[in-house]
């Protein structure tokens, strides 16, 4: 019984995290991501969006 215990957990335990590649691909997309967002928010009309919603929060009575 023990012997198929220690065969099922080492074909379970095989695939047990991701090698060099997958965590290149996975660096290369984050990148990507935070380039597209970083041009999204220093565009000019969000840009003036986000300045308007600070100066309404900063004008803002408490």
């Amino acid at each position: 019984m023990r012997e198929m215990y220690w065969k099922m957990w080492k074909l379970v335990r095989r695939d047990a995290g991701m090698v060099t590649s997958e965590y290149a691909m996975g660096i290369i997309a984050a990148v990507g991501f935070a380039a597209v967002l970083y041009a999204v928010v220093t565009s000019g009309q969000v840009s003036a969006e986000l300045q308007a919603i600070v100066k309404r929060a900063l004008s803002a009575r408490m």
